[in-house]
């Protein structure tokens, strides 16, 4: 069975798939030898180890060069590819099929944009299903940001249309980070017959309960490299003798660390 199919059969199983996500690929090998099934790339964690901030485009050719490695793994990889780098769907498809190439199982493509807007809707689809031409055997995994842009209150009615569209435009699951609430969580996985993969939130998605819902992907984002971060901190300052607590780091806190 090729890694693609089984990566497809991991969104099947009994529980949803819990999905690391790695920054580099010591984070990713020792992921797989903690007995992971499956690894994801975390763009915020790709981009911040290279001086980038995420959600720019500008990590294109960090995240090509870890593809490659991580592809080494015995497991299914998926790779997030932010808005896909480009806002030409043509782009967006070559970068696809030499991902495919590499042997990833999975991408993860979103609508979000760095202003802070969604992508039109139609481009969308039309990046959406060209990439499903491009890389058939790939997992596509069709993000939108309703949540995640909208400042606590997310439009849910634009969330379902969003989601419906891509399952139409033939991706393989939909992603909805931020998304939380069991009444939320519960119309998406209603509204299409595609595995919902949803962020986890310490405190807000609980694997359990997300299992209870039908959410069938359960994904870290960014939680594991910022965890990271406060770990390697927290060493120096016992080594140092500070005394301090280290400090807790959000994803704007990493942002506005490599972006100055």
């Amino acid at each position: 069975m090729s890694l693609p199919e089984t990566f497809h059969d991991l969104h099947r199983g009994d529980r949803p798939l819990l999905l690391p996500n790695a920054w580099d690929f010591a984070s990713g090998a020792a992921l797989v030898k903690a007995g992971f099934p499956a690894v994801g790339t975390t763009s915020l964690g790709v981009a911040a180890a290279a001086g980038k901030t995420d959600a720019t485009g500008d990590a294109r050719d960090e995240t090509l060069v870890l593809a490659r490695n991580l592809a080494r793994l015995p497991v299914p990889v998926t790779v997030d590819i932010e808005g896909g780098f480009s806002s030409r769907v043509a782009d967006v498809a070559e970068l696809a099929t030499e991902l495919a190439s590499y042997g990833i199982a999975g991408l993860n493509l979103e609508d979000g944009r760095a202003d802070g807007t969604l992508a039109p809707l139609d481009h969308q689809t039309t990046m959406i299903a060209a990439v499903k031409r491009a890389a058939p055997q790939v997992f596509l995994n069709a993000r939108t940001d309703t949540f995640w842009l909208a400042g606590g209150d997310p439009d849910m009615d634009e969330t379902l249309r969003r989601v419906r569209a891509f399952a139409d435009a033939g991706a393989d699951g939909v992603f909805v980070p931020g998304i939380a609430a069991d009444d939320d969580v519960r119309a998406v996985v209603e509204a299409v017959d595609l595995p919902l993969n949803v962020l986890f939130m310490p405190g807000k998605t609980g694997v359990a309960r997300l299992t209870e819902l039908g959410v069938r992907r359960v994904s870290t984002g960014s939680l594991l490299f910022r965890k990271a971060l406060e770990a390697a901190v927290a060493s120096a300052l016992d080594v140092a003798g500070a005394g301090a607590d280290a400090p807790a780091f959000s994803y704007g806190d990493v942002q506005a660390l490599v972006s100055r």
